[in-house]
Order: C-alpha cells, then sequence, then structure tokens
C-alpha cells in the first residue's frame, strides 16, 4: 500500500511537533517554519496543519507567543487511525471506475487486497504518535529539523 503524499506530511508534521513538544527549549514553531525545516512548500503545510487542526491534533495560535503546538489527542493519536482518517474510505484498487473490470462480481483479488489493507491498518494500530518519536528517532528528527541548522 502507498500513502499519498498528504498523508505523509501529515505524520511528518506531527511527529515534528511531538519532537519540540519533548525538547525543553523549543518554543511552538510557525507553520512557515515547520515548513521550512521539513524541506516542504508552505502551502501544502497549511493545508496539512489545517486538517490536523480539524481533526484536533493540532492548536495554532496566531500572533506573538503563537505557533504550533501538538494536542494531548494528537500525541497519543493511533497511527493506523490516523492514516483511515486521512486516506480516506476506499480500496486498494478501483474495480467500479471509468472502465469496471469484467471479473468485479466474483474477484477474489479484491477481496484479497482488501483484507490485506486492513492487516496494514491493524499493524499500525498499537502505534502513537508519541512511539513515532521515541529515541533514537525523536532526538535524531530534532536534530535534522532544527531551526537555524
Amino acid at each position: 500500500m502507498r500513502l499519498t503524499r498528504f498523508t505523509d506530511l501529515a505524520l511528518r508534521v506531527l511527529m515534528r511537533l511531538a519532537v519540540i513538544e519533548r525538547a525543553d527549549d523549543q518554543t511552538p514553531p510557525t507553520t512557515r517554519e515547520v515548513a521550512d525545516s521539513m524541506r516542504i512548500p508552505y502551502t501544502h503545510t497549511a493545508k496539512v496543519v489545517a486538517r490536523l487542526q480539524h481533526l484536533g491534533l493540532v492548536e495554532a495560535r496566531r500572533g506573538r507567543g503563537g505557533g504550533l503546538t501538538l494536542t494531548t489527542a494528537g500525541r497519543l493519536a493511533s497511527v493506523g487511525g490516523l492514516v483511515r482518517e486521512l486516506e480516506g474510505p476506499g480500496d486498494v484498487v478501483d474495480c467500479e471506475g471509468a472502465a469496471p473490470c469484467p471479473l468485479a462480481a466474483a474477484c477474489r483479488l479484491r477481496r484479497a487486497l482488501h483484507r490485506a489493507q486492513e492487516a496494514f491498518y491493524a499493524s499500525l494500530d498499537e502505534i502513537t504518535v508519541d512511539d513515532l518519536v521515541a529515541s533514537p528517532t525523536g532526538p535524531l528528527l530534532l536534530g535534522i529539523t532544527s531551526r537555524g541548522g
């Protein structure tokens, strides 16, 4: 299974915010700072942040002392649940598209791929955003993405 770019960016933004939260000397970054530090276009980052904010995973404050912070729900969010939510409903293959597959009514491949997709999600269900930034990943991520670095 391949994740969309949007889901990939959302997971990386969550990881970035989680690792900053763990570092005592870091202030909440702005959307622009997250985009720059991760070498992601600002417009993409802003869309990702808006979606994460809508899901209650990120809090964004404007003005002096503002920035992006991860909510408790964001830290404890299941990666499997996040991927399901961000990827949206749908099967790995589109059997009903513009040119429907003639095997769709009795296809075993579609069912097998659906089971594989569910197994993929299930393998991610036990992992939280906090788990993703545990050592050695967190310190490495902080070092790679630190502002000015």
